[in-house]
């Protein structure tokens, strides 16, 4: 296999669609509740000014101490990089943007799109949002936006989310050609707010062990988790399987209120402190739903922040196994103060620790640039790919570096190579289901076939044929080599397209050697 480089295998092996309906959601800054966002500081535009405010703030606040005096003559960026990985400084557009994340100001219509052939595609529609009501259906083609023409435009991704998203209230108008259709429909939504569920995907297994995904900790998660474990209680589980690989965080109040449905009352999950911030103790409340049966929390290198406050208060408290491989390793707590011109800092105030008093935060020491790249450090090293634990540890007595799996389980890396990396920086594998085989295959066909529906030989040479018309030139050993990867990455988006996420997360988890260790850790 050939040596991953900086754009790297890494990034390869994690890739997703999350673009709705006129905003992404993914790794997102939340900050954790528990610390106000400070008014508006009046100081003016002033770029000295506005340091030296910086400055001031970081002497009264930051988590560690600090010699100011090094940092005067700094300009921003570079004196918060001094600090730490996580203190950093927003324009007024980004903190807008970030303002309105935290806030769960998600207006727009409820679509995701993807950009096929200078074209948006619509891949999913949220149930109950504007478009849904409106009728937009999967496999529609936006042609037209408020009159103006986007499809083959070329247009850039961040103009096409432009074009959607809006204040509520307000109308988009969309010209539409529907899959077989000639004629296009015209059709006028009121934007309006679209809530996304956290929960990825939630389901039965087994007859006795639910699966719950949950992608963030956004501010309905706890509520979310309730609803869901309730329903799979009401199906015989017993045993959970809750998966929090890929989860970057959120709110410190939603991974404790999850909490409570796994701890007995009054149990610590987690305190926070800091050198002007005194300890604080999260405790649970009690009166969840599920505190008694087996658990097995799933983790990766991308499960960061509060998802690691509640893994690693499942391990500390000894209520469940952890599966998977080392998690990020982010403890730092950051709150938000806005500056008048609309730019605002986020600096860290305290750190996050386990029951057991451990630090969840890994080093900085070696400065900004290497923390960037620490993932895939990891994996140029071999730690997420050997066949073996590669650290001879006891997971509940490391402090930093994140949380360590009781079980650890590799990064398969079978038939990985150039030619698929490239084909998935090309996004040719979603290009191939979104334009070809998602119309050769329905739904209903998909779901009825569910446990035992496989890419074909007669599908795989139709990838060819379009590789081929997209005058791709092919290395015929490397895509042989790749088959069986190509394969179940071509079977688990078809089932997105179709299906939505809950689809996509039941497909992937069928060939999951993650799961399959939490099933034989469950028995």
């Amino acid at each position: 296999m050939n040596k991953p480089t900086r754009q790297n295998l890494y990034i390869a092996l994690t890739y997703s669609i999350t673009l709705v309906g006129g905003m992404f959601l993914g790794y997102k800054f939340l900050k954790d509740q528990g610390y106000t966002i400070q008014k508006p500081s009046a100081v003016s535009v002033n770029h000295t000014a506005k340091v030296e405010e910086i400055v001031h703030i970081i002497n009264k606040k930051y988590v560690d101490d600090v010699n100011v005096d090094s940092l005067n003559h700094l300009p921003i960026d570079s004196l918060l990089h001094k600090l730490d990985p996580h203190s950093n400084y927003l324009p007024p557009d980004k903190a807008t943007a970030q303002q309105e994340s935290l806030e769960g100001n998600f207006e727009g219509i409820g679509i995701e799109y993807y950009i096929l052939n200078d074209t948006l595609l619509v891949t999913n529609v949220v149930r109950g949002g504007p478009a849904y009501s409106a009728g937009v259906k999967v496999g529609d083609r936006i042609l037209k936006i408020d009159k103006v023409k986007v499809s083959g435009q070329n247009l850039e991704k961040v103009d096409m989310v432009g074009k959607i998203k809006g204040k509520k209230g307000t109308p988009v108008q969309l010209v539409m050609l529907r899959p077989g259709g000639i004629k296009p429909l015209k059709l006028s939504i009121k934007r309006g707010r679209v809530m996304v569920s956290s929960i990825d995907a939630s389901y039965m297994l087994t007859k006795s062990i639910g699966y719950i995904r949950i992608s963030r900790f956004g501010a309905n998660t706890d509520l979310e988790f309730r609803d869901s474990l309730s329903v799979l209680k009401a199906r015989g589980m017993s045993k959970l399987i809750l998966d929090l690989r890929d989860n970057g965080g959120g709110y410190l109040s939603a991974a404790t209120g999850l909490a409570n449905q796994l701890f007995a009352e009054n149990e610590l999950i987690v305190y926070t402190e800091g050198k002007h911030e005194p300890r604080t103790d999260y405790i649970t409340t009690g009166g969840g739903l599920f505190q008694q049966g087996k658990l097995a929390v799933l983790i990766n290198e991308n499960t960061a922040s509060a998802s690691e406050i509640l893994a690693g208060a499942v391990q500390d408290l000894n209520r469940g196994v952890i599966i998977g491989r080392r998690s990020f390793g982010k403890g730092l707590v950051q709150e938000q103060f806005p500056f008048g011109d609309g730019s605002a800092l986020n600096l860290t105030i305290a750190r996050y620790y386990t029951p057991l008093g451990r630090s969840i935060q890994k080093s900085y020491k070696d400065g900004y640039a290497a923390y960037q790249h620490e993932l895939d450090s990891r994996l140029e090293e071999g730690e997420l790919t050997a066949v073996k634990n590669p650290e001879k540890i006891k997971p509940k007595e490391v402090d930093g570096g994140g949380i360590h799996p009781d079980i650890y389980v590799r990064m398969d890396t079978s038939g990985i190579n150039k030619f698929y990396r490239q084909l998935l920086h090309d996004k040719i594998l979603f290009d191939f289901v979104y334009d070809v085989l998602g119309g050769k295959y329905h739904h209903d066909y998909l779901e009825k076939n569910f446990g035992n529906f496989n890419i074909s030989t007669s599908d795989f040479n139709l990838f060819i044929k379009y590789l081929e018309r997209k005058k791709i030139t092919i290395d015929y050993p490397q895509l042989y080599a790749a088959k069986t990867v190509i394969s179940n990455d071509l079977r688990v988006l078809l089932y997105k397209y179709h299906l939505g996420d809950s689809g996509y997360f039941k497909a992937l988890n069928q060939r999951d050697p993650v799961i399959k260790q939490a099933l034989t850790s469950l028995k």
